[in-house]
């Protein structure tokens, strides 16, 4: 093909995949000088001095892949400044005249250069607009995922030594280092511990969810910007991809990443994965991904035994500051052995408990309120007072009249406070409203009844079963 056409060919190419106000600062003026076929080298010509700088350091790359695209062959690029025809039309009078002894320097930087200094509250070259990368989110790591933060034990600390060796030594031995096991067991914890270490070292981290790759490759493709993508990717010196088994069934995502593993690979650039399952058992991703996964060390996540979620949620009492009996913290342990998540879940119901409602947290009382969690209320079968008032009468054979009436005899009475007790519970009715309710009682009353049933569930079974039994009707369950 002729030098010239590819250039042509490149150039329309670049036009397309660069953004507007890119090309048009860097690229749009670059012609085609000469072509040395012995060298294959293709020298361009740029007009000022601020693009040959851009197009030598970081447009480069890009410029040189486009164009050997297009020549069908590997080329070098030489860029050399040269003298810019004058413009047909006349200059604006407020900018000064544009002749052969310019410099090869575009008006306006002339007219910029002419003006008192006071005026340029910044550098030239930071006032110049560059192209930008699109938006990696390598940095959307979360500071509390640290490697001290992580408690050890002995069913994950392989998985941990691991991690610590490729924060401390990226590009070591442990290349890729794939990290994989069930949900909630800490492995994005790990992948941004190792982020958090590497980056604040310096280095240029990528992290990023399977997810947000692909989305970021479909904007590209959009876009026509592979180019872009391609390059901020492979220049990061960590690449940290979580949930990778997600790219699986998305043939141009897996094609895009194969060769974006082999280039980081190749120099020696650390690659971090994470996964719900082991390599050979992602049988949809493409064979020659799967081989790549498996070539580095593959360690798993192991759920942590009853004594190590113990420790950690004594670590997350002494973090939010508050106080939680030893039995309190080993009940909620045993109550989620299997995901760390749904613990911490647990034990934020306990701390904002004991934080808005006065009174000593029991084991009792954390036992009544995860209970509470774990049957959450139904608000698509909204409980009402009346609704209440009606089953509660109907559960102790009375009715509605006797519970809102002056009546004092120990059934009703009895009746009456496990229907303010309900009430409170079920609806989302004030103290007063609920006093209002059942015959213009106080909320002082209602607050006296809540408590006294309170106490006598502790140890009235018969009480619990006529409460199940109201509850059950009025949540339909």
């Amino acid at each position: 093909m002729d030098p010239q056409h590819a250039w042509q060919i490149a150039h329309t190419q670049l036009e397309i995949q660069f953004d507007r106000a890119s090309f048009d600062t860097w690229l749009k003026h670059i012609t085609f000088l000469d072509y040395n076929a012995q060298e294959q080298l293709f020298v361009l010509g740029v007009v000022n001095s601020y693009a040959l700088d851009m197009l030598q350091h970081r447009l480069y790359t890009n410029v040189c892949r486009v164009l050997s695209d297009a020549f069908e062959q590997d080329v070098t690029i030489r860029f050399e400044l040269v003298k810019r025809q004058p413009p047909s039309h006349p200059l604006p009078s407020a900018f000064p005249k544009y002749d052969d002894d310019d410099n090869g320097d575009m008006p306006l930087f002339r007219y910029m250069a002419q003006q008192p200094t006071d005026q340029l509250a910044q550098p030239l070259h930071q006032q110049v607009q560059r192209p930008q990368f699109g938006d990696v989110p390598q940095n959307d790591l979360n500071p509390r995922f640290t490697f001290d933060r992580f408690v050890v034990n002995r069913a994950n600390y392989m998985v941990y030594e691991a991690a610590q060796a490729v924060a401390e030594m990226p590009n070591g031995v442990y290349n890729p280092l794939m990290v994989y096991g069930g949900v909630g067991l800490g492995k994005t914890h790990l992948l941004q511990a190792i982020a958090n270490e590497c980056q604040g070292r310096g280095l240029y981290v990528i992290y990023v969810p399977s997810e947000a790759f692909v989305n970021d490759l479909v904007i590209a493709i959009r876009r026509k910007q592979q180019a872009m993508f391609r390059e901020k990717y492979r220049r990061a010196d960590v690449l940290i991809v979580d949930d990778v088994q997600f790219i699986a069934g998305k043939e141009s995502t897996q094609e895009e990443f194969f060769h974006t593993f082999n280039a980081l690979y190749t120099f020696n650039k650390q690659i971090v994965l994470a996964s719900d399952r082991p390599p050979d058992e992602l049988t949809t991703l493409e064979d020659r991904l799967r081989s790549r996964f498996a070539g580095g060390l593959i360690v798993d996540v192991q759920p942590p035994e009853f004594e190590t979620r113990v420790a950690i949620l004594e670590m997350w009492a002494a973090e939010r500051g508050v106080a939680v009996e030893r039995d309190v913290l080993e009940m909620v342990a045993d109550r989620a052995p299997d995901n760390i998540r749904e613990m911490e879940g647990v034990f934020n119901q306990i701390v904002a408990k004991a934080r808005f409602a006065p009174g000593e947290m029991t084991i009792e009382r954390a036992e009544r309120t995860i209970d509470r969690f774990e049957q959450p209320r139904n608000h698509f079968n909204r409980v009402t007072i009346r609704r209440v008032l009606e089953e509660t009468a109907v559960e102790y054979r009375l009715e509605v009249s006797d519970l809102v009436s002056k009546r004092r005899t120990k059934r009703v009475n009895a009746a009456r406070q496990v229907g303010m007790f309900i009430a409170r519970d079920l609806t989302e009715a004030s103290l007063p409203q609920i006093g209002d309710a059942f015959g213009g009682r106080t909320h002082s009353t209602v607050l006296h009844s809540c408590n006294k049933v309170t106490e006598e569930l502790e140890f009235d079974l018969n009480l619990q079963a006529h409460i199940d039994a109201i509850r059950a009707r009025l949540l339909g369950e």
